[in-house]
């Protein structure tokens, strides 16, 4: 009498390795679907793209959310933003979905400009060599606040 694992044979080892192909196609195709409401917000242009994305992914716990996503990814939803004008919310909107789409930005190329920028500079500033006193998180020099 052998012991369970002595007695593999090929045909274990198959199923063994169809169960592993198995759990990887199960996963990727969750992956997809629970990806798939924020891939339609994005394509669609969907000012609240980020919304649905994450909804899409909150279906992992439920079902709900993720029909609910799936949903709002197709509605045309007309968002009245009264802190910009229309042309600004475009332009927004716009930003919002280059950055989820992994695109650079104008904004971000520009905070990536000032930031080098200011690191460049920063070191032989004279006011940033200071003397006397220490320099605070706000930029007051003085040792009391």
């Amino acid at each position: 009498m052998g012991s369970a694992l002595g007695s593999l044979d090929t045909y274990d080892y198959l199923t063994f390795v169809f169960l592993v192909i198995v759990a990887i196609a199960f996963f990727s195709i969750a992956m997809f679907i629970l990806g798939l409401p924020g891939k339609i917000a994005i394509k669609r242009r969907h000012p609240h793209a980020e919304g649905v994305k994450l909804m899409g992914w909150a279906g992992f716990l439920a079902v709900i959310p993720w029909i609910h996503a799936l949903i709002w990814a197709f509605h045309d939803s007309v968002t009245v933003d009264v802190r910009r004008f229309p042309n600004d919310e475009k332009k927004e909107v716009e930003a919002q979905i280059k950055r989820l789409s992994g695109e650079k930005t104008e904004i971000a190329e520009r905070l990536a400009e000032q930031s080098e920028g200011q690191y460049a500079h920063s070191e032989g500033r004279p006011e940033d060599q200071q003397q006397g006193g220490t320099k605070d998180p706000h930029g007051r020099k003085g040792g009391s606040a």
